[in-house]
Parts: structure tokens; C-alpha cells; sequence
């Protein structure tokens, strides 16, 4: 197509088709020698702006990356026509103009400083100049507009970074070219409300360029000015905080300390603000005031003698925090200033304890305050209003919360437990009030206090939290928000009750009562759970009643699926510390009705409803058989204590339970053995078991490798090949055990085998599962590579035809097999044997991978695999590379004989004992192999 027709069709074609299409065109286009010459021809005056548009584009194309293909004669007549061409659309096209001046941008920063000394005061120059055919205002916006992208461009430009210190520290110099221009426009009294709002941006973009603070404040006392003007607010604002934040500007102090009274001048334009509810001013403001306190609270700190001026700041950002109106409907500044408390904490800390002192004296109190006004910040709003919200709001209005909570927990190192003592009383004076009776609100918002700093912080030194525990039940719990702080509270205080069982009985019955409550479903369960996960030896006088309740619960179907699976994981803590007949009694009771249900859905012909349910029951025994450990592996209580329970003698009850539904279990695979669901539920039954009882789930090995071998047979599973990986992991070193397990192991491979043969492409997620048993059979029992009826020849293929799988996990996993596989060489002789005869296959897998058929995520994994080639097949390894090398265009037709020598030597080379080194080659090698090498697209590789 012509230049025009491919233009034409990317803007004006309807054809998604046509107009991808003219864009990759165009994108070679603009990349073309010819490039230089169309372009300015796409420049006349005569052309609409997408053209002129494009012209320009494909300068600043040629010019940004293609700088060396220019020869240095051309950069002067390049520089004019550019100048010559900016003048000429000073009046014209917007966009076509700042395309330009970005060109220009980008040629004055390739040649400074050496071939164009004073680029910045040539430019200045250049538009001051009169020039009778251009109005005088376009030209200085035309100018603007080209110091304005100069620093950009500079941000955005691929110099090398040698380069790149060069021209920051030239173009900083030039700074007083530019910003005494900027001054004189924002001074004069009728430059136009445009004209300043872009002498603004202007120095916006120059400040970024580390200019020390002190040249900039004049530019920054004259924005303050600008402030008062509503037409220049939003760039103001931008141009102050950007100068202000700038990390170089801490070095200039005194700078700094002047700009505090011309922020804290801004107070009455923010009380203003704030009464006519304009939430655009009092944001802005806000951002300054912050960038100040934030950026610089160590410096300003340090200034002993201003003390009081940078408290009045902190004063001032306190008020932004509690700014009136409720987040996000009525105001978004409060959320802005929560790091700002931090930052100030974190600095007061740092100081020597002498210093340090001094200022806790006079912070603390301001704390005290955030405290107050965090927690009047976080109170819901009235019902009514709450309803009006959209959920949107809602979901805001919960994670500000999560966001005071988390700056509550951080203020508990600079207050101490003073902290919990106020909450406390202001919580006792507010329930024991009966003169006035309080909101909910007010309440919930203190406990909300309590439990964000009990939920991370160890409360059991606090003399105050058996008070807490004994006002909880007087709270008149009136609706779901305060219900939920109430359980939550409950939840945060479970460590604590562990220590002090006495007081179980305070607070168990109200979450008892909480679970019939569909509403507080999520906080009452998860409460249940961490009571009976802490407390659980405390428990057994309650566990009768707290069995009963989630019973009914249960059968009356009040919560939703996750909340039973976690009801369930609560009831096996719960029953871990029971004696075993009382277990197996509890269990009885519990499990019974399930069972009954599950017979009655196992004669039923399979239909997507009842396939439902059979995945709830299975995944309720599953979550019971998660916690309900009597060995207590998972205990972490210090061995002085004498809580423990004597050993059980006999089987285990979750084995008794196991066995009695074995044959259930089997009933309801038979006719699901084609679903992969049930399948995963079943095996995730035995699965999570097996991981809580480890050895005392010994009886059960036989039964279940049976039951396995006969499903994995019929219909192949991957959920199968996962829980045969779990019984290798465990039993690997228990020979009484292990027989079962090792014939499940073959049987498992010689089926995987065949369905290799008949074609894996379909079946990604069996092929993962059974690289990964393979690498955990060689790294736990690698003598199952030695059994005469185990192919490993076909093994290996199956493993490097997995390499070449589009799906990265399974790559992933056949990686991880051969790099378990590849160190077996030495000791398992038929493995050294295969890799001797096959390696070179292997390698020439690994190597299509890094020439480009592989995701480039995986190449750490892939230079895994020749890391341990290198290691443990080196002589066999420098004959195949310059095999494999040696074929034309492999492993990609990108790369020349001489950069595959080089990475062939890299690989051989003395660095090769170094994982990190070879990662780094292979990395390299495979953006040459793609073409990449040297692109953005490697930057953030």
C-alpha cells in the first residue's frame, strides 16, 4: 500500500482487520531509511493532523533510537528544519506541535553537551527572536510547550547511563536559562491564565531533574501565589508538591523551613474549602501540606529551634486527617495523610534517647489525638445513610478502615500500652453511661481500636484485657457491623483466653449464639475456629454444647460452603483433645447424618445436583480430618506445660472413621470415576489425613494404594498422581509400609507410559502430577529408579517430551524431574546408562525451549537443567552442544555461528560451576534467540 492509503486505513477504516494491519506497516514504515525523507513531506501545511502527526512520530522515532545511523554533518540541518518547522506550528496543530518539539527534545539531548554547548539558551533564544509571520503568544507557547517535554523526554530517553549523569548535571546547569523566563511570565500582570498555567507545567517537569531547591524558590513562592487563582489551583498544586518532593531538596533546610509559613498561610483557603464542601481545594492543599511534613520530617526535626513552626505543620495535617465528612462519600483527603504518621513516628524513634525523649514529650499527646480522631474517622455512618451507599463505596469505606486499623498497630510502639489502658476507660465510661446512652457507632469504633492492636500484638501483659473481656457481654449488640467487632474482637483475644481459660465461659455463649446468625457468618466461624484452635485444651467442658450447636447449624444450612468447611476445621481442633472414645463418640454423632446422605446419593444415577452435594460432604470430612490430630504435631505450647495428653493407645480415630467409610467411598468413585471433581474431593480426603496423621496413618496405606491403583487404571486422574506423590513423601523410609506404595508407583508410571504412547496433549495436568512424582520418588526413594520392571529410557522421553508441552507448570515440573534425575547418574546405573545413550535428545529439548519455543518466565528452570548437565555429564555435554550447534538456524534462526560459539564456550567455560552466572548466559542467549536483545521489552527483564 502507499504511505497515504495505510494512513488512511488506520483512521478512517472500519475493518479492525484492515487497520492492525496498516499498523504493522506503518510501524516498518516509520522504521525504513525512507523514513527521513516521507516524513517532512507529511509535514505540509497543506496535510490534515493524523498525517502531519505521523510525519512528526516517525522523526522522533528515527532520531530516539536510530541516533547512530545519522551522520554528524546532518545534525545542524536537521536542528533548523526542525526549528524552522516548530515555528511554522506554533499556530497550527496541537498535537502535531508537541510531537515536534519532542523531536527536537530528543536531537538536544543526543548532542549535548559536546556538539551543541548551550542548547537550552539556543532554544530561548531562537523564539524570542521577533518573527514578524508569528504571533508573539504562540511562539512563547510553542517555546513552553518545548522546555516542557525536554526534561520529560530526558526521563524517557534510552542514553546509556554514563550518558544519562552527563546530561542531568548540563541540562540542571541550564536551569537559569529557563526558570528566570518563568518567573517574568508568572509576574506580569497580563500574561494570560494559559500562558502561566503552562509556565507552571513548565517548571513542574524541571523540578524532577534533581534542581537544588533553593534556585526553585522563587518559581515555588510565586505557585503558592497561584493558588488563589482557580483557573491555576490543580497546576499549582502539582508544581509545589512535585518541587517539594523531590529527594535532593532535604540537603536545603533553610529552603525548606521558609516554605512552612506560606503552607500553614494556606489554612484559612482549606477551612474555607472544607465548609463549602469543595473537595477539589481541600485535596490539593492537603497533598502539599503532606509532601512537606512526609518527604522532610527528619530534616525539619532536626531544626531543634523551629520546634513550634513544624508542630504547627503536624497540627495542620492533623486536621486533614480528621477533616469532616465520612470517606470516600464525602471527603478522599483523610486517607492521604495515614503514611505521613508513620513516616513521623518512624523519624522521632530514630533519634538518640536524649532527643528522642524531648520529642516524646511533645508528641505524644498529638498521638493521643490521632487516636481519637482515627477512631471517630472509622466510625460507620448512621444506618440510613450506610443504605444510601453504593457498593463501591462500601468496599472503600472497608479497606480505609483496614488502613487506620493497620496505623493503630503502628502507633503502639510510640504509646505503649497506655494506649490499650484509654481505650479501655473510654469504653467503660460509654457502656456504663446511663445518663446518655451512646451510638452503636461510637462502641463499635472503640472496640474496632481494641481488636486492630490486639489482632498483631501480644496482649497478655495488659492489665486491661480482663476488664475488656468483662464488658463485652454488656454490650447491646443492636445490628451486623458491631456484632462483627464484637466477634472479631473475640477472635483477636483467643490468644489470651488460652492463658486464662476461666474467662472462656465470658465470651463462648455469645458466639455460640452468633453462629445461627447467617449474617455473621464469616466473623462467628472464624472466631469458633480460632477459639477451638488456641483454647482447645480448655475446651472439653464445652465441647459437648459447642458440637450440639454446629451441628444444627449444619443441618439447618445457615452458611454458605466455605464457612462449613471452616465450622468443620473448628470441630477438629476441638475433638483433638478429647479421649479417644469421646472422639470417636463425637464423630459418630457428627459424621452420621453425612454418611446417610452419601449412601442415599450413591444409588442415585449421577446428575450435576447430586454431584454437588457429594463434593460438600466429601469436602466436610476432608476439612475435619485437616485439624483433628491427637499425636498434636502441630503443637507449639512449650514442653513445661503439662497440658498434654496422655498417648493414645489403639488406632486413631480418623483411621476407625476411614475404615468403616472405606467401602462408601469406593461405592461413589465407581460411578464418578469419570468426573475429576469427585475424583479430587476423594483423594483430597485421604490427602489432607495422610498429612495430619503421617505414620499413624499406616493402617490405611494397603486399602487406599488398592483403591488407587484400580481408579488410576481405569480412568487416569491427576488429583490420583498427587496423593501417590503424598504416600512416597511420607512413607519413603518405612520399609514395613513401603511395598504397597512401591507397586502403586509402577503401576502408576506403566499406565502414564501408555497414555504417553496414545498421545499426553490432552491431558496437561496428569503430565505435571507425574513429572512431579517422579522428582519426589528421586529425591526421597531413589532406588525405584533400580526395580527391573520400571522403564526409564521410556521415562526420560516422556520427561523431554514434556519439555516441549505450550502449558509452563508442566514445563516447570519436567524441569524440576531432570534436575532431580541428571545427579543419579553416578549411583543408579540404569539412569546413568539412559542419560549416557539419550542426553543430547535431552539437550537439544532445552535448547529449542531458550531459541524461543518456550515462555520466557521458564528460563531459569531450563538453565537449571544445563547447570546439571554441566555438573554431572560434562564430557558428554561438550561433544553434544557443538553438535546440536552445528545445524543450521537451531535454535533459532536469529543468531549467528558466532554468537552460538560464544554461548557454547560460556556454557563450557570455568563459569559453569556458578548457578546465577549460568542463568544470567542463558537469559542472555535466549533475547538474541528472539530478537529482543537490546529492546525495551528486556528493560524490566
Amino acid at each position: 500500500p502507499s504511505l497515504f492509503q495505510a494512513l488512511h486505513q488506520l483512521y478512517y477504516d472500519p475493518n479492525i482487520e484492515n487497520k492492525n494491519l496498516a499498523q504493522k506497516w506503518l510501524m516498518q514504515a516509520q522504521i525504513s531509511p525512507q523514513a527521513w525523507h516521507f516524513s517532512w513531506l507529511l509535514l505540509n501545511m497543506d496535510k490534515v493532523p493524523e498525517i502531519q502527526y505521523f510525519g512528526a512520530s516517525a522523526l522522533h522515532i528515527k532520531i530516539s533510537r536510530y541516533w547512530n545511523d545519522i551522520p554528524a554533518d546532518q545534525y545542524e540541518s536537521l536542528k533548523s528544519q526542525l526549528f524552522t518547522h516548530i515555528t511554522r506550528f506554533a499556530s497550527g496543530s496541537k498535537i502535531v506541535l508537541t510531537r515536534l518539539c519532542v523531536a527536537l527534545a530528543s536531537l538536544a539531548l543526543s548532542m549535548m553537551p559536546e556538539a551543541w554547548p548551550c542548547a537550552v539558551a539556543d532554544m530561548v533564544r531562537m523564539f524570542q527572536a521577533e518573527d514578524s509571520n508569528v504571533d508573539g503568544r504562540a511562539r512563547c507557547l510553542a517555546l513552553l510547550e518545548l522546555l516542557t517535554v525536554l526534561p520529560e523526554e530526558f526521563q524517557t530517553s534510552r542514553l546509556p547511563q554514563y550518558r544519562k549523569g552527563q546530561v542531568r548535571s548540563v541540562l540542571a546547569q541550564e536551569c537559569g536559562s529557563v526558570f528566570p523566563l518563568l518567573e517574568q511570565l508568572l509576574q506580569q500582570q497580563d500574561s494570560p491564565g494559559f500562558i502561566k498555567q503552562k509556565v507552571l507545567k513548565c517548571f513542574s517537569s524541571w523540578v524532577q531533574l534533581e534542581i537544588p531547591l533553593m534556585d526553585c524558590e522563587n518559581l515555588i513562592q510565586a505557585a503558592f501565589t497561584s493558588l488563589q487563582d482557580p483557573e491555576l489551583f490543580d497546576t499549582a498544586v502539582e508544581a509545589v508538591v512535585n518541587a517539594i518532593s523531590q529527594p535532593d531538596a532535604q540537603r536545603y533546610v533553610n529552603t525548606l523551613l521558609k516554605l512552612i509559613p506560606p503552607v500553614l498561610g494556606l489554612q484559612e483557603q482549606l477551612r474555607q474549602a472544607v465548609q463549602s464542601g469543595d473537595m477539589e481545594t481541600s485535596h490539593g492543599i492537603c497533598r502539599i501540606a503532606v509532601a512537606l511534613g512526609e518527604n522532610h520530617s527528619r530534616a525539619l526535626l532536626d531544626q531543634v529551634e523551629h520546634w513550634q513552626s513544624f508542630l504547627a505543620l503536624v497540627n495542620m495535617i492533623m486536621f486533614c486527617t480528621g477533616i469532616p465528612g465520612h470517606y470516600p462519600v464525602n471527603e478522599t483527603t483523610s486517607s492521604l495523610t495515614l503514611t505521613f504518621w508513620y513516616t513521623l513516628q518512624d523519624d522521632i524513634l530514630s533519634f538518640e534517647p536524649d532527643k528522642q525523649a524531648v520529642y516524646q514529650q511533645v508528641y505524644r499527646p498529638v498521638y493521643f489525638q490521632l487516636v481519637d480522631v482515627l477512631l471517630h474517622k472509622a466510625q460507620f455512618p448512621s444506618d440510613e445513610e450506610y443504605g444510601f451507599w453504593s457498593s463501591d463505596e462500601k468496599e472503600q469505606f472497608r479497606i480505609y478502615r483496614v488502613d487506620i486499623s493497620d496505623t493503630l498497630m503502628y502507633v503502639y510502639e510510640m504509646l505503649g500500652a497506655e494506649l490499650l489502658s484509654s481505650l479501655y476507660d473510654k469504653l467503660g465510661r460509654l457502656l456504663t453511661n446511663t445518663e446518655q446512652p451512646s451510638t452503636w457507632q461510637h462502641t463499635e469504633a472503640l472496640l474496632y481500636g481494641f481488636q486492630s492492636i490486639a489482632e498483631t500484638i501480644d496482649v497478655n501483659y495488659s492489665d486491661v484485657v480482663p476488664g475488656l473481656i468483662g464488658l463485652i457481654p454488656r454490650i447491646s449488640i443492636s445490628n451486623v457491623q458491631l456484632a462483627d467487632t464484637v466477634m472479631f474482637t473475640i477472635g483477636a483475644l483467643s490468644e489470651w483466653l488460652a492463658d486464662h481459660p476461666v474467662m472462656i465461659n465470658n465470651v463462648l455463649p455469645l458466639v455460640l449464639q452468633a453462629l445461627g446468625n447467617p449474617e455473621l457468618s464469616i466473623s462467628s466461624v472464624s472466631t469458633l475456629k480460632k477459639i477451638c484452635r488456641e483454647c482447645k485444651y480448655d475446651l472439653p467442658p464445652y465441647a459437648a454444647n459447642i458440637v450440639a450447636v454446629s451441628q444444627e447449624v449444619l443441618m439447618k444450612q445457615i452458611h454458605k460452603t466455605s464457612q462449613c468447611m471452616w465450622l468443620m476445621q473448628a470441630l477438629g481442633f476441638l475433638l483433638s483433645a478429647l479421649q479417644v472414645e469421646e472422639i470417636l463418640k463425637n464423630l459418630h454423632s457428627l459424621i452420621t447424618p453425612y454418611i446417610q446422605q452419601l449412601e442415599k446419593l450413591a444409588d442415585e444415577t449421577p446428575n450435576p445436583s447430586n454431584k454437588l452435594a457429594i463434593i460438600h460432604i466429601l469436602g466436610l470430612l476432608s476439612n475435619l480430618f485437616t485439624t483433628l490430630d491427637i499425636s498434636h504435631h502441630d503443637d507449639d505450647h512449650e514442653s513445661t506445660e503439662v497440658k498434654k495428653l496422655p498417648v493414645q493407645q489403639g488406632p486413631n480415630p480418623v483411621v476407625v472413621v476411614l475404615q468403616q467409610v472405606f467401602q462408601l467411598i469406593q461405592k461413589v468413585l465407581s460411578k464418578w470415576l469419570n468426573d475429576a471433581q469427585v475424583v479430587e474431593s476423594v483423594c483430597a480426603i485421604f490427602e489432607k489425613s495422610v498429612k495430619t496423621l503421617l505414620d499413624d496413618f499406616a493402617p490405611m496405606v494397603p486399602q487406599l494404594c488398592e483403591m488407587l491403583g484400580q481408579m488410576y487404571s481405569t480412568i487416569p486422574q491427576a488429583s490420583a498422581i498427587d496423593l501417590t506423590r503424598q504416600l512416597v513423601h511420607i512413607f519413603a523410609h518405612e520399609p514395613a509400609h513401603f511395598p504397597p506404595i512401591k507397586a502403586l508407583f509402577l503401576l502408576v508410571t506403566s499406565v502414564t507410559l501408555t497414555l504417553f504412547q496414545q498421545g499426553p496433549r490432552d491431558h496437561p495436568d496428569i503430565v505435571d502430577s507425574f513429572m512431579q512424582l517422579l522428582a519426589q520418588a528421586l529425591k526421597r526413594k531413589p532406588d525405584l529408579f533400580l526395580c527391573s520392571n520400571l522403564d526409564v529410557k521410556a521415562v526420560f522421553q516422556c520427561g523431554v517430551l514434556s519439555l516441549k508441552f505450550p502449558e509452563a507448570p508442566t514445563v516447570k515440573a519436567s524441569c524440576g524431574f531432570f534436575t532431580e534425575l541428571l545427579p543419579r547418574c553416578g549411583e543408579i546405573t540404569p539412569v546413568g546408562q539412559v542419560v549416557h545413550e539419550n542426553g543430547k535428545v535431552l539437550l537439544q529439548a532445552v535448547l529449542e525451549g531458550v531459541g524461543g519455543q518456550a515462555s520466557r518466565s521458564l528460563m531459569d528452570h531450563f538453565a537449571e537443567i544445563l547447570f546439571a548437565l554441566n555438573k554431572h555429564c560434562f564430557s558428554y555435554l561438550s561433544v553434544w552442544i557443538k553438535e546440536a550447534m552445528q545445524q543450521d538456524g537451531f535454535p533459532s534462526a536469529r543468531v549467528s555461528p558466532e554468537q552460538k560459539e560464544t554461548f557454547s564456550q560460556q556454557i563450557l567455560s570455568r563459569e559453569r560451576v556458578n548457578k546465577r552466572r549460568v542463568k544470567e548466559m542463558v537469559k542472555e542467549f535466549t533475547l538474541l534467540c528472539r530478537g529482543l536483545h537490546g529492546t525495551e521489552y528486556t528493560a524490566d527483564y
